[in-house]
């Protein structure tokens, strides 16, 4: 990809915002470096500790950047659509951690629009306290940050009654599952989620594993344990498109980043379009029953 022009095709739909670039400033002191974007802050990246102090990457941190980089290019023209029906946007990112995505969308995306706020939802107190701090001495002053779980946060007083976007990023086992919760009651537009170690329904598989063995020929799939681990989590994923899908939404998986830069890869977008499909619903019973995961159902939120 061309570093001066950006071209994000996210759902079938193409995103094109030009690029250019800003000389004599501090936020091109890297400009060398051709992993950072035409006016990217070189002080944010110091502050999360992605660029040394002398503005080097290091291997890990350079995996680190293009996947928060990528996925801020996935969620861009989600920001722009919101903007142009309403013209704000607000974004609740869960799981943030040191708030590496929501730092680098308002550095990239929000910031030179002037308008949208980032809500970052961290359980890590201190995590929050630093994030709030670092927002303050740069003057990202449309940054929240809410030290709460992903599932207390749908009835915290801290994040508004409505949120057009919520991201996920590698939010571990049923974080996910609350992010999307979260979505839900929040009437979010659009859901960005990267799953990470999924290990509830393989739980439940492996509970029940000689029961289905003796029932359907198709629990081969998941005897072994190595199986039922992967099995498990690419199962959860499906259930969860159901889910989505079951809610209004319409649903694109596709990769993150490449292989080689993280085995937690998987991409979920989800735009909200309409009223939930029965056969979605449908189908997602019938694939519960199925595999003997009937006790999921409110997890999945099957009525």
């Amino acid at each position: 990809m061309c570093l001066c022009t950006a071209v994000w095709a996210v759902g079938g739909g193409v995103y094109h915002r030009a690029m250019t670039k800003h000389s004599g400033s501090p936020r091109d002191a890297g400009a060398a470096l051709p992993e950072l974007m035409p006016g990217q802050s070189v002080e944010l990246l110091k502050e999360l500790h992605i660029l040394t102090r002398d503005g080097k990457l290091n291997q890990d941190t350079r995996r680190k950047l293009k996947q928060v980089q990528h996925l801020v290019q996935f969620i861009a023209p989600l920001i722009d659509d919101v903007i142009q029906q309403r013209g704000d946007v607000v974004l609740a990112d869960h799981g943030a951690g040191k708030s590496y995505l929501g730092f680098l969308l308002y550095d990239l995306v929000l910031r030179p629009r002037g308008v949208g706020t980032v809500y970052g939802v961290e359980t890590r107190a201190e995590l929050v306290e630093r994030s709030r701090a670092l927002a303050e001495r740069l003057g990202f002053e449309r940054m929240r940050f809410v030290a709460t779980t992903v599932q207390n946060a749908t009835t915290s007083g801290e994040l508004p009654p409505q949120v057009d976007i919520v991201t996920a990023l590698h939010a571990c086992d049923t974080a996910t599952d609350d992010a999307i919760a979260f979505g839900l009651a929040k009437q979010a537009s659009h859901m960005v989620l990267v799953p990470c170690c999924q290990a509830e329904v393989a739980g439940v598989l492996r509970k029940h594993k000689a029961l289905s063995l003796s029932r359907t020929p198709l629990s081969e799939i998941w005897r072994h344990p190595l199986h039922t681990r992967e099995f498990g989590s690419q199962i959860t994923n499906v259930l969860r498109c159901l889910q989505l899908e079951a809610n209004g939404y319409q649903v694109t998986v596709t990769e993150l980043v490449g292989w080689e830069h993280s085995m937690k890869n998987e991409l979920i977008l989800a735009r909200k379009v309409g009223k939930g499909k029965t056969s979605a619903r449908e189908r997602l019973q019938k694939v519960l029953d199925e595999l003997g995961l009937q006790e999921l159902r409110l997890r999945f939120a099957v009525p």
